[in-house]
């Protein structure tokens, strides 16, 4: 069986996996890391999206020997190490943008990757369509969309905290 070495949230890892193991399936199964989910198994749905050298990806169409060498971020290596959260986790939970919870990793995930490639600012419209890949079943949409602006303010510096939440 190949060998692949990734580091998963600044922790390097060398495991044995058999060459059809899906990158999901390496975090999920192998290295325990459940916050990355399964939700169609054909990348529609986006519950899956971790970031890949800095890019969003959807980890259910990554064969795990595709990411030797790479470094992968999940969402559980996105707070700080005394525990606080990440502007965009902390936006999603001050504007309520989750409900079952179930999407909310791969939402974050996307949702960062967005604000990152976009620092002239997002509209509403900009926040709707990049989020596109990512299937909600719960929200519509109205308070993530919300989230993510007020998160982006936070990430390039236009403000030091969140706008408070109303409505």
């Amino acid at each position: 069986m190949p060998q692949v070495t990734v580091t998963v949230n600044g922790q390097t890892h060398t495991v044995e996996v058999e060459g059809r193991t899906l990158l999901v399936e390496l975090l999920r199964e192998t290295l325990r890391l459940t916050g990355t989910h399964v939700g169609c198994d054909t990348s529609q749905c986006g519950a899956c999206v971790v970031h890949m050298n800095g890019e969003s990806v959807k980890s259910c169409t990554l064969l795990a020997v595709q990411a030797q060498g790479a470094e992968v971020v999940t969402i559980e290596g996105l707070a700080a190490a005394d525990g606080t959260l990440h502007p965009m986790q902390e936006a999603f939970r001050e504007y309520h943008a989750l409900q079952c919870g179930f999407c909310t990793p791969g939402m974050v995930m996307s949702a960062i990757d967005l604000v990152q490639k976009n620092p002239q600012g997002l509209s509403e419209h900009d926040i709707r369509e990049g989020l596109d890949g990512n299937i909600c079943r719960c929200t519509g949409y109205h308070n993530i969309v919300k989230a993510v602006a007020a998160a982006a303010d936070v990430m390039h510096g236009k403000r030091t905290e969140l706008a408070p939440a109303i409505g």
